[in-house]
């Protein structure tokens, strides 16, 4: 059994690979740098996996996603393969803990934020660590060319500077050819390396509909496809009221969003891939990490902002090949509605420079002051406290994010975390000075393991049930314990973290590049117009579209989304319904002609040429003048 399949059987249980993997693998594990793109749910993770426990030393993993940083370490430790994590929701003390058990300590992965990367001290540990890969997820946010740059990525090739030799494998789920080359010049490969699997899901039916009324719609979906399924709205309100409405029909619904509890979501999530809830309604914080394999339908009842998004959110149904359906429901409304969002996602420089300085100000920050602090940072509350409307701040923080201020990471659910700061020996002295104290001190020890070597995440309310006390004398002798400096303990605390990048700058130092401000603004268009293009257009495959979207030219029609479909009622094949249509546009385009003359002068059955016209007119492709002219319409 060669290695490979033999650490996948191990710590996975799988006998074979999944298609690409192995390919990926091999290409790393042979000192390549790789691009690699996967759809979402092709099991990227393996590829870096794999080759680095196939390795002696340590992986390095970049990835801006902490909640997903934190679900890896610790689906590694459920396996038995050692992992740490470094992130901006740390304290000192904490990272310099991980980075010394990174560097002297068994350890097989290191999870890090792009902030985190490339910090002096970072920098320092990674020197003298023997690291055998590099692993990029979320890589196309390299990139000013796609959909989710962050300007700390622009940053993580400085680390070939002192790890020349080491490969660097990049991972993305969507990408187009532009955001491919940009990712590897980015990342200074040595060599351009590609590895693609088609972004083609032959068993996934793309359906767009044009509806004034989507509850109604959805629920025909609903009642007629069977299966676990997905609805997805722009806003937390709305998860909770369409999923309302679903039990009010009699379907086993809930809401999912970012404003909930981590527990809540926790276990929403669980009910609903163990198949206690059919649908779950959800932001688009819903799908990280979401490994169902027998989702039957996914519903956008808004417009996502990017073919990217919609691309990914769609990709979470049918990964078990069975025949799955992928809806997006439209109306002109929702055209206004993106219109109204790109006025709010650039709002005028001046009151970017206005937010910048108010921020500031509201973290208590000086000017020449707080480069590479992170405050706990809540938009409502900031929001409210300057009066400005919520997205419009948000708007106004990315673009100073795109000009590398600051920085925003997503929303922190961290669990309180203990560590004992004294020996065996000298906590045992305190127990027996200490009836009280020592009781606290074995229920605790009992509980968990690592505590003297390592910040543990513990749980004040399981800690009271299984000391049959209240969780208030819980974190009453977890206080004391940490003004008698016995133990370093850090409270549980949820909330996005604001980092500045740079010292406070005075009002006038404060710079918004127009040429990165009109970049931006440009790309977010094409995106939103590509959005629509997709929701909008009655003649080309859906899938097509998508394919091309994303470099994949040479592509057939799908044969079962809503086009294809009215397509196929005309009882041609697609070589003539292709052959009709171009001959059909070469006499329109050059000739003012009415469909008795085109009919005259095509070399095709008048019947099948009557179809096709009929077709193109119901579709909008054609229209016809008063005077009964056939019109090509561009």
């Amino acid at each position: 059994m060669k290695i490979f399949q033999k650490i996948l059987f191990e710590y996975w249980g799988y006998s074979q690979f999944r298609p690409l993997q192995e390919e990926i693998i091999t290409s790393v594990y042979d000192g390549n740098d790789t691009l690699a793109l996967m759809p979402t749910g092709g099991g990227k993770s393996i590829t870096f996996q794999v080759p680095a426990l196939a390795k002696e030393g340590i992986c390095i993993v970049v990835t801006p996603l902490i909640a997903l940083m934190k679900d890896q370490v610790e689906n590694l430790k459920s396996r038995n393969i050692t992992a740490l994590a470094v992130h901006s929701g740390m304290t000192a003390r904490e990272i310099d803990i991980t980075l010394d058990n990174a560097l002297f300590g068994n350890y097989k992965f290191l999870y890090l934020s792009p902030e985190r990367l490339t910090t002096t001290k970072i920098r320092n540990y990674i020197e003298r660590m023997n690291v055998n890969l590099i692993a990029i997820d979320e890589s196309h946010c390299i990139s000013q060319w796609g959909y989710d740059f962050r300007p700390p990525y622009l940053k993580i090739a400085e680390i070939r500077d002192i790890l020349p030799e080491v490969p660097i494998l990049a991972l993305t789920a969507t990408a187009t050819p532009e955001v491919v080359d940009d990712i590897m010049d980015k990342l200074h490969f040595r060599k351009k390396n590609v590895l693609q699997k088609s972004f083609e899901r032959k068993n996934l039916s793309y359906i767009v509909r044009t509806t004034e009324d989507k509850q109604q719609y959805l629920r025909k979906i609903v009642e007629t496809v069977r299966g676990t399924g997905i609805v997805y709205v722009r806003n937390r309100k709305k998860t909770k009221d369409v999923s309302e409405f679903l039990k009010s029909i009699g379907i086993s619904a809930d809401y999912y969003h970012a404003g909930l509890s981590s527990e809540i979501r926790s276990l929403k999530q669980d009910w609903w891939k163990s198949g206690k809830i059919q649908v779950i309604v959800a932001t688009n914080a819903f799908g990280m990490g979401i490994d169902k394999s027998d989702v039957r339908f996914v519903v956008h009842l808004d417009l996502p902002d990017s073919l990217e998004a919609y691309f990914q959110e769609a990709g979470r149904v049918g990964r078990d090949s069975k025949k799955a359906y992928a809806v997006l429901l439209y109306n002109n409304s929702d055209k206004v509605k993106f219109e109204q969002q790109f006025r709010i996602a650039f709002p005028p420089v001046e009151t970017v420079k206005e937010v910048y300085q108010s921020v500031c100000s509201y973290m208590g920050v000086a000017y020449g002051e707080g480069k590479g602090i992170a405050f706990d940072f809540n938009l409502i509350e900031y929001s409210t406290h300057a009066r400005i409307y919520s997205l419009t701040a948000l708007s106004a923080l990315k673009i100073l994010e795109h000009e590398n201020y600051l920085q925003i990471t997503d929303e922190l659910n961290s669990p309180s975390r203990v560590m004992f700061t004294v020996n065996r020996d000298e906590l045992y002295k305190i127990q027996v000075k200490s009836k009280e104290l020592d009781s606290f001190i074995k229920l605790i020890l009992r509980a968990y393991t690592g505590l003297f070597t390592n910040y543990t995440n513990i749980d004040e309310t399981y800690l009271a049930k299984f000391g049959n006390t209240t969780v208030d004398v819980i974190r009453k002798y977890l206080i004391e314990l940490s003004r008698n400096k016995l133990i370093s303990y850090i409270p549980q605390k949820r909330t996005p973290l604001l980092i500045l990048t740079e010292n406070r700058l005075e009002e006038a130092n404060v710079r918004i590049s127009p040429e990165n401000y009109t970049f931006l603004k440009e790309r977010y268009k094409n995106r939103m117009d590509a959005m629509i293009n997709y929701a909008t257009s009655t003649t080309k495959c859906r899938s097509q579209i998508l394919l091309s979207y994303f470099g994949e030219s040479n592509n057939y029609r799908c044969g079962q989304c809503d086009i294809c479909k009215t397509r196929n009622e005309l009882d041609l094949s697609a070589y003539e319904f292709d052959m009709i249509v171009e001959q059909l546009k070469q006499q329109i385009a050059n000739n003012e002609s009415k469909l008795t003359d085109i009919v005259d002068k095509i070399n095709i059955p008048p019947q099948k040429t009557i179809k096709v016209v009929r077709w193109l007119l119901d579709t909008g492709k054609i229209t016809e003048t008063d005077g009964g002219v056939l019109v090509w319409k561009k």
